[in-house]
Order: structure tokens, then sequence, then C-alpha cells
């Protein structure tokens, strides 16, 4: 369907994919343990590197007669990664998965939650490098509990891991590893340092703005896309300037929140397409890579848009993104770039050969984005050609 297409015309299949449940606002953590009572007695609390950020919440499982055994999540999730917490998950007979953490947390709490009861290798059901295949059922109840306001993973129906022998990430995909409930508490953002904030609020940013222009966009999508944009205008330099600013790290939860429904219904974009594979050749945070590459696509695509005679409703899109962002009523497409260009700058995003990208990988580069799923909905097809233009301006 054409993006923006008003309730009434003609539309095709849709589905929304979300959490059955998700409570929203500051504190709602404490409600955790009741959630997962209603699931099990035994969770698998998949967390990140530090017990500190989680005592509290595991010391409220425990209080509540549950059993939690902790799996500790360093860095970006691997296959090993999920492989480890099944074996842990398996010997402790866990019959819940609860993941409280940021995307990386989250992705490697829902793929163990999803193959748990399932037989098979993990690469049975990966994209691209494996066999792709669905999951054959519903897995044990995920709950999610995301802590760094952005990423949106609570909300979708992927996990993403890295493959470190094909030098490529790939997704988990199934709608059986939506979670169950989502717990969306922004106090637990507030400790997030500002490289992290960053890294998760342009995560969000980049998942809202390839959703508004998906072509797969829709009414459901348009309007979550809009409002996480307008937050994410007026809260990420607050939130990353002053982590304690609470109003600031609620906005950037819901924009998160948001760009993750957005991208489970309507995909993503070039951006994507492209981060998968340069994560899996250098160590960089993902949402690092989304900001770097961010300001080069949307360029690309208007440059290709623009090329055509004919007018572009996808040109227009981006102008109506212009005028959230800048908060102009007159901006058009091209007052975009500039907007974004300052923002990444003050958030201090350093070009991708700072983590090691080197322009000898680019082709191999391109060639695996263009296998994405992502680039199937970038509001535009980019070749090899175009792709290497975008990767050689953030070296």
């Amino acid at each position: 369907m054409q993006p923006g297409a008003a309730i009434g015309e003609s539309l095709p299949r849709l589905e929304l994919v979300s959490p059955p449940r998700v409570l929203f606002g500051a504190g709602v953590r404490a409600e955790l343990a009741d959630m997962v009572r209603a699931y099990g007695r035994r969770p698998l609390l998949v967390t990140g590197r530090s017990l500190q950020r989680v005592r509290d919440i595991q010391s409220a499982l425990c209080a509540a007669g549950l059993e939690p055994v902790r799996f500790g999540v360093c860095g970006e999730p691997e296959v090993a990664t999920v492989r480890q917490a099944l074996g842990l998950a398996r010997q402790e007979q866990c019959d819940c998965v609860v993941g409280v953490g940021g995307g990386s947390v989250l992705d490697t709490a829902k793929a163990v939650a999803g193959l748990l009861r399932g037989g098979g290798e993990i690469e049975d059901y990966l994209e691209v490098v494996g066999a792709g295949r669905s999951l054959p059922g519903p897995g044990v109840p995920f709950l999610a509990l995301p802590t760094t306001g952005g990423t949106g993973a609570e909300m979708t129906r992927n996990a993403v891991l890295a493959v470190p022998e094909r030098r490529v990430k790939v997704s988990l995909r199934s709608p059986f590893l939506v979670a169950q409930v989502a717990l969306v508490d922004p106090e637990l953002s507030r400790s997030c340092p500002p490289a992290v904030t960053a890294a998760a609020g342009l995560d969000a940013l980049t998942q809202l703005l390839e959703a508004w222009v998906s072509t797969r966009a829709n009414f459901w999508t348009d309007t979550w896309c809009l409002e996480g944009l307008r937050r994410v205008a007026r809260s990420l330099r607050t939130a990353w300037a002053d982590g304690q600013d609470l109003s600031a790290r609620t906005d950037m939860a819901l924009a998160g929140l948001l760009s993750g429904l957005a991208l489970s219904n309507a995909g993503l974009g070039a951006v994507h397409g492209l981060a998968g594979p340069i994560g899996g050749v250098i160590a960089v945070p993902h949402g690092i890579v989304c900001g770097a590459l961010l300001v080069p696509v949307i360029a690309k695509n208007l440059q290709v848009l623009q090329s055509r005679s004919a007018r572009s409703g996808i040109v227009e899109r981006y102008a109506q993104a212009a005028r959230v962002l800048t908060g102009h009523a007159q901006a058009s497409a091209a007052d975009l770039v500039p907007w974004l260009s300052r923002l990444v700058e003050e958030l201090r995003v350093p070009k991708l050969s700072a983590y090691g990208l080197q322009p000898a990988m680019i082709p191999d580069l391109t060639e695996r984005a263009l296998q994405s799923n992502s680039m199937r909905t970038n509001p535009v097809a980019l070749n090899a050609a175009q792709l290497s233009e975008i990767l050689e301006a953030v070296l």
C-alpha cells in the first residue's frame, strides 16, 4: 500500500503485532513479580553483566516466592550466547523467561523463550545464514522489562544475533517471540550513561524514520511514528545531557516502545539492511551504527527519489518528518538531513572507521546487505554502487 493510506481506502491484509499486555509508567516494575507468578515459578532472569542494576528486581522476585535463575549477557548477543542460556534454562528447569536490560538482553531472552520448548538447532530458524524455518509453536512465556529507553525490543517479534563465523548479524523471527507482558518503566533508564542513551535513542529515531517511509507503512504505524518522532525531537538531547530528567526519560521510553511497534508492523529500511552486516564484522553498538548511517542513507534515498520526474509521496513524507523534528512548519525534505547531521554530531557519534570499518570490507558488506529483509521495505531500491557510496561516507 502507499504510505499514509486513509481508513476506508483499499487496504491489503494487515496484522497487528504487539504484546498482549503492556504496562507503561514510572514504577510499573513493582508489578513484575505478580506478572511472573501467572506464568511460572522458576524464571530464567536474563540481565546485563552488572547484577547491581537488577538486584532489587531479583530480590523482589525471591520475596514473592519465585526462584529466579540469573543469566548475564555481556555485549551484543551471539548464537553461542543463546546456546549457553538455553543450556542453563534446561538444566535448571526454568518455566518462563524474564529479560531485564537493553536490546541485547531482551533479544537473548526472547530467543531463549522461543526455543526452550522446541527441538532442533538455532540455525534451523535463522534468516540468511540458516534454514529460516518457522518456529513450530509457542515457547515458554517471555516477560520484558527494558532499561535503556530506545531499542523497542520489548515490542518486537525478532531477536538479532551475531554469527561470528559468518561475520554477520541475522534475525530469529517469529510471532511466537513476542513478549506476553512488556513492563516499560522509564525510571530504569535513569542510570544509563550518555553513550548508551545516545545509542538507544538513535536506534529508536532510525526505526521511527524507516518505518515512516517503509513500503509497508500503514495508518497504525503512521500514528506511532509521528508521535515517537515528536518525543525524540524534544527529549533525546535532554536525556543524553541529564539522565536524571524523568520527563525526558519517559519520552524516550515511549518513543522506543512506539518504534518497536512500528518496525514490527511496517518493517525498516537500508540503515538496518546495512547495520546487520556491519555488526557482524566490527564490534560496535547497534545504535551507533544506525546513527552513523542514518544521514547518508536518507540523503541517498532523497537523491534517488528526486531524480525521478514524477512527484514522490515519499519526499513529502520526509518533509513531514522534517517539520516534526525541526519544529518548523515550513520545513522541507531538504531540511531533514542538516537537522539529523547536527544531532548526530551533538551526540558525539564517530565515523565507523573508529571501530575498525575499512574500505576493503565494502564489497562484501554491500553484497550481504542486498540479501537483508530490511532492504525490501526501503522506499527506493538501492543498488550495490549506491550502498557502497553510503558506506564510504561513514568511513
